[in-house]
């Protein structure tokens, strides 16, 4: 059979991990750490897992690689020039991988996102003959983009953005036109120096619409060091794990918390975070928690918010909706929540008091406040509070605004002005956990529950655009 590679997405951090078999083996890349995903995959399709294959040393989430491996007995290829504290097949551009009689790799240097980056060329074999199905590129030609170079340092930004527009331009020579195009990065990670123009991609593709392969090199470097924003604190913890060698996971259930055990928690300051939809955080919640719900990037905000280290506790209507967010902290290096408690926030509470709601608006309610037409119930918008990225922030922004990004705002509270605050972001989802940051700290506070879209629609006042 013809050879059928497999995605394996993790929406919620922006990747894909893939899985790519000719029937009977298979090869797995760059797996996330819940690694039961990929072995229920290969289960199903009744195939055996012989490699796993890392294009480099992750920045953004913690590899189940080194698991998978223990657990199948595959051969675990990571590059020989990373230094790592696990038993490795090293490889190196040049190397020639066979994985069946109908299926190899061959290993591409394609240093950029890191100085060691490496991409996999997978060769099937068509009546004795060799070509090439696809390449696996990780964080180096992602689609419409490429991988951030920047995550090792500034220092070395520019450099690697070189040798990153050097990669993309040896793969694009080195393969076909029709040759598929498999990044890890790309849909929605922080790895990603932009995002992912198309679903799929072809290298035939890429060269018309990837910049790294339209133009020169400096202009590349220079468009794309300009491109990047701020990324996650946790990534410095990411690299670290994964060349140690990560723990296997444990995904069993958390210790329930009652509701004094809660309250305990709060005022010792630790995170009880808030996994349901921000509508039912608006509507009641425990006071002193922060909203995060699971229908948006809860681990990536989360990690980037806390101090490393401090405990979490989470609330949520089920327990399986604790199972998702226990997953999702695992991708990120935090393996055990403190605890957890189910049900409905008067269950969360030892009176009532401690119960509270979140002030709710939209963008039209925004428009007839700075006309002087204030909805009833609602405090004047003395201060408009923007926690979008500064990326975001520049492409356009309501006139007036304070501009804190959510990542720097647990720090500087102190830097939003006095006065009742409206917060908004490019959704809602992030203004929602800024909303309950400064509700914590005994701010008045309306959430701007609306996309920013649409804001100059109706009728927002925006700042002139430089």
């Amino acid at each position: 059979m013809a050879v059928q590679v497999s995605v394996i997405a993790t929406s919620s951090l922006g990747d894909r991990s893939y899985l790519a078999t000719d029937g009977r083996v298979a090869v797995v890349v760059d797996p996330q750490r819940d690694i039961d995903r990929i072995m229920y995959l290969a289960g199903e399709k009744g195939v055996r897992i012989t490699h796993v294959v890392e294009t480099h040393i992750h920045n953004d989430y913690v590899s189940g690689g080194l698991e998978l491996t223990r657990i199948t007995g595959a051969n675990y290829l990571v590059a020989a020039a990373d230094e790592v504290g696990f038993d490795r097949i090293a490889v190196s551009d040049g190397d020639l991988v066979p994985v069946s009689d109908s299926l190899r790799l061959r290993v591409v240097g394609t240093p950029g996102h890191t100085f060691h980056h490496l991409s996999y060329v997978l060769d099937e074999a068509d009546d004795g003959a060799w070509s090439p199905a696809g390449v696996f590129t990780g964080g180096s030609l992602l689609f419409g983009t490429t991988g951030r170079t920047d995550l090792l340092g500034q220092q070395h930004a520019h450099t690697l953005a070189h040798h990153q527009h050097d990669s993309a331009r040896k793969l694009a020579d080195l393969l076909p036109d029709g040759a598929e195009v498999w990044p890890t990065h790309g849909f929605g990670s922080f790895c990603s120096a932009s995002q992912a123009d198309a679903p799929e991609s072809t290298i035939g593709r890429e060269r018309a619409a990837n910049p790294a392969l339209r133009l020169a090199a400096d202009q590349f470097v220079t468009e794309t060091l300009a491109g990047l924003d701020a990324y996650p604190a946790y990534y410095a913890h990411m690299g670290v794990a994964n060349a140690a060698g990560p723990a296997p996971v444990d995904l069993s259930p958390v210790t329930r918390a009652e509701a004094g055990q809660l309250r305990e928690r709060i005022a010792a300051g630790e995170w009880v975070v808030d996994l349901r939809h921000r509508k039912a955080y608006a509507a009641s919640h425990l006071a002193g928690t922060v909203s995060l719900g699971l229908d948006g990037p809860m681990s990536t905000w989360l990690g980037w918010l806390i101090d490393w280290g401090v405990p979490i506790t989470f609330l949520a209507e089920t327990p399986e909706q604790v199972a998702a967010a226990q997953r999702e902290l695992v991708r990120i290096g935090i393996d055990r929540p403190a605890a957890q408690a189910t049900g409905a926030p008067e269950q969360w509470a030892t009176r009532p008091a401690e119960l509270r709601e979140l002030a709710v608006a939209d963008f039209p309610a925004l428009a007839a406040a700075q006309a002087g037409n204030t909805p009833e119930g609602l405090p004047d918008p003395q201060v408009v509070l923007d926690v979008r990225m500064t990326n975001e922030w520049k492409a356009g922004h309501i006139d007036g605004a304070v501009h804190v990004p959510l990542p720097d705002l647990p720090k500087r509270l102190g830097d939003v002005p006095a006065g009742p605050v409206w917060v908004h972001c490019g959704s809602g989802y992030r203004a929602t956990a800024a909303a309950s940051l400064l509700a914590n700290a005994g701010r008045d506070v309306v959430l701007i529950d609306d996309m920013f879209g649409r804001a100059e629609q109706v009728g927002v006042r925006m700042a002139a655009t430089p």
